[in-house]
């Protein structure tokens, strides 16, 4: 389908262009956006008519969109939501919630104006493209945080404050420091060989009281109970 563009269109063209597009795209979004029309020749001969018009006003709205520019490039923005400990969101951020912080920072846009790939499912810092006009787009920073106490580190940072889960629920921030004399490197190893012991020690309860039932069970049936050691043969 041919189509007259009333403004500029990314990888498509430039106000005025009469291109050749994908029917559906054409009736799904060009058309309902008021961003192009059919190039049909009572079309052609409107726009023509309306050119200097439809320029002058394009370039009013471009004119007031490079001013708030100047002061939306670079604004960062929080958004403090639930997470794992991976930092997968339970959830996710979607162009609506970038536009309603935005604008809840002064700045009125609407989510039709923050072009997004897909849905941010994690937390950590963003660059989000902002289009204040179709020749005019600014990027900010988006904080995706648990906390306030979080979001604070990441933009320090720059990057998501995302650390394992460890055994138990323990971090590795929250675990005990190595011992003096001991590098990081053995750390692990010492852990391991605790572990190891803790191990040990639990299967051994375990058996004595096994045998401790045992010689109980054999009592209330009036039998001797058998020793778990063998007799020493003399």
């Amino acid at each position: 389908m041919d189509v007259i563009l009333l403004e500029r269109v990314e990888k498509l063209g430039h106000l005025g262009q009469v291109v050749k597009v994908k029917p559906g795209y054409a009736r799904n979004y060009l058309l309902p956006q008021k961003k192009a029309l059919r190039a049909t020749k009572e079309n052609l001969a409107y726009f023509e008519s309306r050119r200097s018009q439809i320029e002058a006003d394009n370039l009013e709205r471009r004119s007031e969109a490079e001013s708030i520019a100047g002061k939306l490039d670079g604004l960062s923005v929080v958004l403090i939501r639930t997470a794992g400990d991976t930092g997968q969101l339970y959830g996710s951020v979607t162009t609506r919630d970038i536009a309603t912080e935005v604008s809840n920072a002064g700045f009125r846009i609407e989510r039709r104006q923050v072009p997004l790939d897909k849905p941010i499912k994690e937390i950590g810092v963003f660059s989000v493209k902002v289009a204040l006009h179709p020749e005019v787009a600014v990027t900010i920073k988006l904080n995706v945080a648990r906390s306030p106490e979080e979001a604070e580190i990441q933009a320090k940072t720059g990057k998501a404050n995302v650390v394992a889960a460890r055994a138990g629920g323990e971090t590795p921030s929250e675990a005990a420091p190595a011992p003096a004399g001991e590098t990081p490197a053995q750390a692990p190893a010492a852990e391991a060989k605790a572990e190891g012991e803790s191990k040990r020690k639990s299967k051994s309860k375990k058996d004595k009281a096994a045998e401790t039932m045992a010689a109980e069970e054999a009592e209330e049936g009036g039998k001797k109970p058998k020793k778990a050691k063998a007799k020493d043969k003399s």
